[in-house]
């Protein structure tokens, strides 16, 4: 993997990949090939891509500024069409009792803004939501939170939401996920931690947490807390996660959010709109699967040189590392990850599952 010579512009991106990867690559601004440092957010760069993918753009009024991307002319139609009828549902379903046994844990592709607009990708969620026994109170664990020591978001009821994404249609910013108070869930955090964990009292739920929530459970009556990602190192991460699994049960679903492939500067216009699967992205995803199933912990953890598709299928980790949240949470040396959804958005890997 070779190291971009400035800050702005990689030259060599276009050249990077085999040809069965696919395509040719559209040089961006800001790429940094893998080195984490030089890109600080996913949604910049989508942002900075939408413009030079799509022929035909459509104008936004955010802010007082307008701006121009390409969007479908209800970008959140679908999930409002899917409102009417499952917040009442969700919100009518009983609530997990110790009869239930400890809830299981998830690795969850949480999907942005586009999941608003996908129908089959809502209804994935809510399937699986519906699955499961309703949670008394969620620990999610984002790839859009990484901070040290561990925080806590505010448990508070009606802190606002975190729209970590920007120039995007002005609909994103008026979507609310209005959670109950936390409190109770945040103190069984704080007690697993002692004084490890800092309050962070500014702090809402990121789209990597409210998005797929509220697919999940549309009726937003679960309370919510997020923790931050402290470290990168996978055996830490298990052994984080395996301190949270005490909370499971407790009725508190613990999940670890992220995305089985997040190739983001590596998106290319037959991606976006072609329904175009590049390898780097299938095959890493076939090698995930094919290590879940046999429960193969150590080459997991070693995924950075074992993974193919790597460092493209996450050119920063981020998004693969809450992975092992779930599995020290779910414990997977004593129990099968099930796949919950799979396939692709834009090209990259959805695949979900569950640790009994």
């Amino acid at each position: 993997m070779h190291e971009p010579k400035d800050s702005r512009t990689c030259s060599l991106c276009t050249n990077l990949l085999p040809a069965r990867f696919g395509p040719q690559l559209i040089t961006l601004p800001m790429h940094n090939c893998g080195t984490r440092a030089m890109v600080t957010s996913s949604m910049k760069l989508m942002l900075e891509m939408l413009p030079r993918l799509r022929g035909a753009h459509s104008r936004v009024e955010m802010e007082g500024t307008t701006m121009t991307h390409g969007w479908p002319d209800d970008p959140t139609g679908a999930y409002r069409a899917y409102l009417l009828t499952a917040a009442a549902t969700s919100a009518s379903r009983s609530s997990w009792t110790s009869a239930d046994g400890p809830l299981p844990t998830l690795y969850l592709s949480h999907g942005a803004t586009q999941v608003y607009s996908d129908a089959a990708w809502i209804q994935q969620l809510a399937d699986w939501g519906k699955r499961l026994p309703k949670p008394l109170g969620i620990v999610i664990v984002s790839a859009h939170w990484e901070d040290a020591p561990m925080r806590l978001s505010n448990p508070t009821a009606g802190t606002p939401l975190l729209y970590d994404y920007g120039g995007m249609p002005a609909e994103f910013y008026r979507l609310q996920y209005a959670t109950p108070g936390a409190e109770w869930v945040a103190q069984a955090v704080r007690s697993l931690f002692s004084d490890q964990v800092v309050h962070e009292d500014r702090r809402g739920l990121d789209h990597g947490a409210f998005v797929p929530l509220m697919m999940m459970y549309p009726a937003a009556d679960v309370p919510v807390i997020q923790l931050s990602i402290p470290t990168q190192h996978p055996e830490s991460l298990i052994a984080l996660g395996r301190r949270l699994g005490e909370l499971r049960q407790n009725g508190i679903l613990v999940i670890g959010s992220g995305h089985m492939t997040h190739g983001l500067p590596f998106l290319t216009r037959e991606m976006m709109f072609e329904g175009h699967i590049p390898g780097w992205s299938s095959d890493f995803d076939a090698w995930a699967a094919d290590a879940l199933e046999r429960r193969a912990v150590d080459e997991l953890l070693d995924f950075r040189s074992r993974a193919p598709g790597m460092p493209y299928a996450h050119p920063t980790v981020d998004h693969f590392i809450p992975i092992f949240i779930a599995l020290g949470a779910g414990d997977i040396e004593k129990h099968p990850a099930i796949t919950r959804v799979e396939g692709y958005t834009a090209g990259f890997s959805k695949r979900s599952f569950e640790l009994a």
